[in-house]
C-alpha cells in the first residue's frame, strides 16, 4: 500500500503514545511466540512490535467522509427490520462524517457464552471498546462502538465465537492492525469486535518451497524479521502496523507491487471461518491449481464481510543480492509520469517507481531542512546482480534525458539509499509540518498505465487551482496515485473543497476505465462509487454471495456492498 498505510500520521505520535491499555480481563501475554520450522527447528519470534508501538503504525487516514443514502432506495432489501432512514452510508462528496446503523443490545446470554469460550481474553471496558470502534485519526466514525471486544487465541475459539454470534444474530467486526483507512473497522451496529492480534504464530516455514504458513495477527515487518536469516522476505510493504490478515482482507499492495504484485498475487491459500462456524480451506499449498472455484481470491479483498481469516499461506521471495536507488527531477508531473510509463514499456524489471510533485518536495524541504530541487521527482529502485542493476540504472537515465529529466543521481551504499528513501517515507509527516493543525484527505485512484500521465496532469491542474495545500504521491509504475489534501477541519468550506477535489479525481479515474481504490479498499468510504465502476449486476452478484455465506448479515455489516443493492 501505499499512501494509506505507508505513512503514519504525525499527530498519531502524541495521540497514540499512551500506556498499554488495560482490559477488563487482560489477555495472556503472547510476547514470545515459539514456532516449529522444518528447517532450523524451534525459533522465537522477535518481540519488538509491542502494543505500545503498534498505534504509531496506524496509517494516514483516507479522511473521506460519508454521504446520506438517497432515501428513495431501500437500504438492504432482504432485511425488512432495517429502516433506511436510520442509515448513513459511506461517501466522499458529503460533509456528513458519521455512520449510523440499527443497534440492538447484545444479549447477556451471548456475553456469558463468550466468557466461557475466551476466559480472560474478553473486555467490555468502554475505553477499550471506544478505541476499537473509533478510528483515532480518520474521518470515518460511527454512532455506535462495539459492545464487547474479544481476543481469540486459536482457530477453534474463532469458530465458536462466530457460531455463537450467528445464533444470536449479533454483528461481528474483524480487527487486525487497524491501519485500514476507509472505515473497515467501524461498528455502526455495535456487536462484537474480534481482535486477531493474539493469533500471530509462524506455523510452518518451507524454505525449499519458498512459502510460509502464518496466523493472521502477525505483522509483515515481524514476519520479514523472522525470515531474514533464511534469506527470504515477504514482498508487500504497506504501513508498519499492518497485519497479514488485514492485508488479505483489504487486498493491499505497496510500493513493491510493480515488481511483485498485490496481496492477490502473493497468497497461496487461506483458512477461513464462515459465519456459521465452519472452517474452510480454500486451496492446497501447490503453486498452481485448477481445482474448483478460486475461493482464495474470493476471500482476499472481502473486507471481513464473508468470514474471518485464521491461517494464510504466503509466497516468499529471495532477498535481492544488490540494489540501486535512483532519483531524477522533471519540469512537470506529466514528464515524470511519461518516464515511468516509458520505463515500464522498456521491459526493465524495476522494483519501485515512486513520483512526488514539487509541492511535496517543498514540504519535505521545509519540514526537514533539506535543499532538494523543488520539482516533480521520480524515485526508482533496481534489484538483481551488481552488473544488472547498474545497467538498468543507465538505461533509465537515458530514458529520463529524453523527457527533460535532470539531476539524475543514484546510490548503492546502504546508508545513502536509506537517506534517499527518507524523502518518500517522510512525505506525510512533512505535509503536517507544512500545515500545522490541518487534517489530510488522501485519495487512492488507479488507472491503466497508459492513462496515468493524463490523469495526473488533469488532477494537478485542479489541485493547483484550489486554495488548499495539495501534494501528489504516486506508485507510478502501476498507475496508482494519491493526493494529500490538507484542510482545516474546523472550516466547513475547506472540508467541502477537499471532498470536491477527491470526488473529481475519482470520477476522472472512472472515466478512464480506472478504479476508485487501487489499494485502500472500499469499507464505507468508497461504496458510493462501486455501481458506476462495476455496474449493478456485479454488485447484485456480490450481494448473492454475501447472502448465501452470511444469511444473517453478521459479518462486518454496512461495508463493501452498497445498502441499496437488491436482487
Amino acid at each position: 500500500m501505499a499512501f494509506s498505510s505507508r505513512f503514519a500520521r504525525s499527530k498519531a505520535v502524541l495521540s497514540f503514545l499512551r500506556p498499554c491499555r488495560q482490559l477488563h480481563s487482560t489477555p495472556k501475554s503472547t510476547a514470545d511466540v515459539t514456532v516449529i520450522s522444518p528447517v532450523k527447528g524451534r525459533r522465537t519470534l522477535p518481540t519488538w512490535w509491542s502494543s505500545s508501538l503498534l498505534p504509531l503504525a496506524i496509517a494516514a487516514s483516507a479522511t473521506t467522509s460519508f454521504a446520506y443514502l438517497n432515501l428513495s432506495h431501500p437500504s438492504i432489501s432482504e432485511s425488512s427490520a432495517l429502516d433506511s432512514r436510520d442509515i448513513t452510508v459511506g461517501g466522499n462528496d458529503s460533509t456528513e462524517a458519521v455512520v449510523k446503523g440499527e443497534y440492538k443490545e447484545v444479549p447477556k446470554e451471548l456475553i456469558t457464552q463468550l466468557k466461557t469460550i475466551l476466559e480472560d481474553n474478553l473486555t467490555t471496558d468502554y475505553d477499550e471498546r471506544y478505541f476499537h470502534g473509533k478510528p483515532q485519526n480518520s474521518f470515518h466514525k460511527a454512532v455506535h462502538v462495539p459492545d464487547v471486544v474479544v481476543f481469540p487465541r486459536s482457530e477453534k475459539e474463532v469458530s465458536k465465537i462466530l457460531k455463537s454470534c450467528n445464533e444470536y444474530k449479533v454483528p461481528i467486526v474483524p480487527y487486525g492492525g487497524a491501519t485500514s483507512i476507509e472505515g473497515h473497522t467501524l461498528a455502526p451496529k455495535g456487536g462484537v469486535c474480534i481482535d486477531m492480534s493474539l493469533m500471530k504464530r509462524v506455523k510452518a516455514l518451507h524454505v525449499d518451497d519458498m512459502d510460509v504458513v502464518v496466523e493472521p495477527g502477525i505483522g509483515w515487518l515481524e514476519l520479514n524479521e523472522y525470515l531474514e536469516e533464511y534469506g527470504l522476505f515477504f514482498p508487500l510493504d504497506p504501513g508498519p502496523g499492518a497485519s497479514i490478515g488485514g492485508m488479505c482482507a483489504t487486498r493491499c499492495s505497496g510500493s513493491l507491487a510493480v515488481r511483485y504484485g498485490t496481496m492477490r498475487d502473493n497468497v497461496i491459500s487461506l483458512k477461513v471461518v464462515l459465519p456459521n462456524g465452519d472452517v474452510v480451506k480454500t486451496a492446497s499449498r501447490a503453486r498452481k491449481s485448477a481445482a474448483g472455484y478460486d475461493l482464495t481470491r474470493l476471500m482476499i479483498g472481502s473486507e471481513g464481510t464473508l468470514g474471518v481469516i485464521t491461517e494464510i499461506t504466503l509466497r516468499l521471495q529471495k532477498i535481492p543480492q544488490h540494489s540501486v536507488v535512483a532519483v531524477c527531477n522533471f519540469p512537470t508531473v506529466k514528464d515524470a509520469a511519461d518516464v515511468a510509463i516509458a520505463t515500464m514499456m522498456s521491459g526493465i524489471q524495476v522494483s519501485r517507481v515512486e513520483l512526488l510533485d514539487e509541492v511535496q518536495i517543498r514540504a519535505i524541504n521545509m519540514a526537514n531542512g533539506k535543499n532538494l530541487t523543488e520539482a516533480p521527482t521520480l524515485m526508482f529502485e533496481f534489484i538483481g546482480t551488481e552488473a544488472y542493476t547498474r545497467e538498468q540504472t543507465q538505461i533509465v537515465q537515458q530514458i529520463a534525458s529524453k523527457h527533460n529529466g535532470s539531476d539524475f543521481m543514484f546510490a548503492e551504499e546502504p546508508e545513502a539509499k536509506k537517506e534517499l528513501w527518507k524523502i518518500r517515507k517522510e512525505a506525510l509527516w512533512a505535509c503536517y509540518a507544512m500545515a500545522p493543525g490541518h487534517e489530510a484527505m488522501i485519495t487512492d485512484v488507479c488507472v491503466p498505465l497508459s492513462h496515468l500521465a493524463e490523469l495526473i496532469s488533469r488532477s494537478k491542474k485542479e489541485l493547483d487551482a484550489s486554495s488548499l495545500l495539495c501534494t501528489v504521491i504516486a506508485h507510478a509504475g502501476d498507475g496508482n496515485f494519491h493526493t494529500c489534501i490538507m484542510f482545516d477541519p474546523s472550516k466547513e468550506e475547506q472540508r467541502r473543497e477537499a471532498e470536491r477535489l477527491n470526488h473529481f479525481m475519482v470520477h476522472s479515474a472512472l472515466s478512464m476505465d480506472g478504479t476508485c481504490t487501487g489499494e485502500h479498499g472500499v469499507g464505507t468510504g468508497k461504496m458510493k462509487y462501486l455501481e458506476k465502476e462495476l455496474g449493478i449486476e456485479a454488485l447484485q452478484t456480490m450481494k448473492r454471495i454475501k447472502k448465501t455465506l452470511d444469511p444473517n448479515d453478521i459479518m462486518n455489516p454496512g461495508k463493501l456492498i452498497p445498502p441499496h443493492v437488491c436482487f
